[in-house]
């Protein structure tokens, strides 16, 4: 099947789009800018809210959900929120249509809302309203809640899973007594973003801190997960926010402290969403289709059995059956595919295009000489294993194909990973992709003249690596520390 796919040489932004469609991961919606996740995307993401829920859990959180639509007056509140998601609203006016002899359907003048609806682009503004009702005193604190949700932003140019009108997430918000309490929720939520990639999606990231003008809109300092693609581009996969006492002052939310006197809340809001299954995509596959870590594979192993007649599929079925309770008697998730109408071949491919990590193909002479072919989508290398003990060598071999497709992304990002000081060598760097490590003066002006001139971005002030400082490769001035520059999607 790889040859339905456009080469990632040729053209990376058509292969993506052809994978995306043809692993029936997810297809364009009638509505502009929106897409329909089909069963075996949905279940991608599924692996990954269910890993991400658990985490959230694990650090005390809980989850809720809250309302789809704000009150348009509730962006006013906090002047840098509004203005930074304003172009990105949709707003509904009315609440009932009607039947034009003329026009067919149309919306009922006379049912206009009283005050416009904002369907959310994110929910701090709804969120913080609510919690306004819920805090008191320092007892109440800290509230530490999650919702999963759908959100709209009205993007002009879409892409499947990393740019869409609609798109799922999740969204914590938490509610502090101190500054510091929230400064170290920010900081875990950002670890735990960071690990689930790494462990997870088997994709290594880089935790850093956006500069002032990439931040969140309303907050303090966004701290970030950024990934680099097999195209050289950099991919935002996560973002936890300190938001200071910005939005509890906006709403007025107050608590009684330990020494009896009211203050402002301190606050944090953090989210991922399917455009983690953007970065899977984009991190892993390859020509042949896509690539999953077993982590996050829906079936992480297939056995294909390969016979002429009915009697041959009965005795491999017979045989087959042990090795698939012992599979499942590890946690592994396997699938026996003894469906007749299709070709072994035909088969092989469709699983090896939608990227189950293993395939166990067992035929006639299989059974007679105790082996099974096991063929591994990473490497796409074939071996024939003995059956005794094959649920342990399965369980051992998801784990290398793990640990191999987080190593070859490490050593693809490290190889395109370089530091340049002057600005022409950045521009050449920029033009060949990549994460490109350079001093910056730390002022908007050079960081938007290096935008406008290059379509590259500070992707973030990196929280590790060499803090030596230096001069800036355009102006000269002093630079703190070299930061991460990169064009990206």
């Amino acid at each position: 099947m790889s040859d339905i796919l456009t080469k990632r040489a040729d053209d990376y932004a058509q292969w993506y789009n052809d994978l995306v469609l043809k692993a029936d991961l997810a297809e364009h919606s009638d509505v502009r800018g929106c897409m329909v996740i089909k069963p075996h995307g949905y279940a991608i993401w599924e692996k990954m809210r269910d890993a991400l829920d658990g985490m959230f859990k694990a650090t005390g959180h809980v989850n809720a959900y809250f309302p789809l639509f704000i009150p348009r007056s509730y962006f006013a509140r906090e002047a840098s929120h509004v203005e930074g998601f304003a172009k990105e609203c949709a707003v509904v006016t009315h609440y009932r249509l009607k039947s034009d002899p003329e026009k067919g359907i149309v919306v009922d003048p006379e049912a206009k809302l009283e005050e416009e609806l904002v369907v959310r682009p994110t929910s701090e503004t709804i969120i913080w309203n609510t919690y306004k009702g819920w805090i008191k005193s320092y007892r109440d604190l800290p509230l530490l809640v999650n919702q999963w949700a759908n959100v709209v932003r009205w993007e002009m140019r879409t892409r499947l899973f990393l740019r869409t009108a609609e798109f799922l997430w999740q969204e914590g918000h938490t509610a502090h007594a101190t500054r510091q309490d929230a400064e170290e929720e920010t900081m875990r939520m950002l670890d735990v973003y960071a690990n689930f990639a790494e462990e997870w999606l088997a994709m290594p990231v880089i935790k850093g801190v956006k500069t002032e003008s990439e931040r969140f809109a309303g907050a303090e300092d966004t701290y970030c997960i950024e990934a680099l693609m097999q195209d050289g581009k950099a991919l935002q996969a996560g973002t936890s926010h300190f938001l200071g006492q910005n939005f509890a002052k906006a709403f007025d939310v107050v608590f009684t402290n330990r020494e009896n006197r009211q203050e402002h809340v301190w606050a944090t809001s953090w989210g991922v969403s399917t455009r983690l299954m953007g970065a899977l995509i984009m991190t892993h596959s390859d020509d042949h289709g896509l690539v999953l870590p077993p982590k996050l594979a829906p079936v992480q192993v297939v056995v294909v059995p390969i016979s002429k007649n009915s009697e041959q599929l009965t005795a491999i079925t017979r045989h087959v059956q042990p090795i698939l309770r012992s599979l499942r008697e590890r946690g592994i998730t396997v699938k026996y595919d003894d469906d007749d109408t299709k070709k072994p071949g035909w088969k092989f491919a469709e699983y090896e295009f939608k990227g189950y990590p293993v395939r166990i193909a067992i035929g006639p002479r299989d059974l007679e000489n105790g082996t099974v072919e096991v063929a591994r989508r990473d490497t796409l290398e074939k071996e024939i294993l003995r059956m005794t003990d094959l649920a342990e060598k399965i369980e051992h071999l998801l784990q290398a194909i793990q640990s191999n497709l987080y190593e070859k992304a490490l050593q693809f990002r490290e190889e395109h990973t370089r530091a340049v000081d002057g600005y022409a060598e950045f521009k050449q760097a920029i033009d060949e992709g990549g994460f490109i490590l350079a001093h910056w003066d730390g002022t908007e002006a050079t960081e938007a003249r290096i935008k406008e001139e290059t379509k590259a971005t500070i992707r973030c002030i990196p929280l590790s690596g060499d803090p030596t400082p230096g001069k800036c490769m355009v102006t000269g001035a002093p630079s703190a520390r070299r930061v991460i520059f990169a064009r990206a999607y």
